[in-house]
């Protein structure tokens, strides 16, 4: 099984899900689940910063999670977004045959 999961945080939910349909779209991820808002404190450009931001959980391959990445970033609105795989240990075995079908090359599913 080779399924991981992919958080990334974004600036709103319509961020999230124009690059969630995007990357689904695009066999990257084989879904996103977009998560409520949750409110981000940290350090930027020297000061500390509070904000309202949206988690996102992405599944896809470990083939595809270094694509699957850049091209989050490329889409993303921030300078420096927050984007981390996840390793999965253990999967429902059919979600993860769906999962992987659902990723790579056009005309796979």
């Amino acid at each position: 099984m080779s399924v991981v999961s992919v958080y990334a945080i974004f600036a709103t939910a319509e961020e999230a899900e124009r690059i969630g349909r995007i990357v689904v779209e695009e066999r990257l991820a084989a879904c996103i689940n977009i998560l409520g808002i949750c409110r981000s404190i940290y350090r930027w450009q020297g000061e500390v910063e509070t904000a309202e931001e949206v988690p996102a959980i992405l599944k896809t391959t470990g083939e595809a999670a270094d694509a699957l990445i850049s091209r989050i970033a490329g889409l993303h609105s921030y300078d420096v977004p927050c984007i981390a795989v996840w390793p999965i240990e253990k999967l429902l075995l059919s979600y993860a045959e769906w999962a992987e079908q659902s990723v790579g090359p056009l005309g796979n599913a």
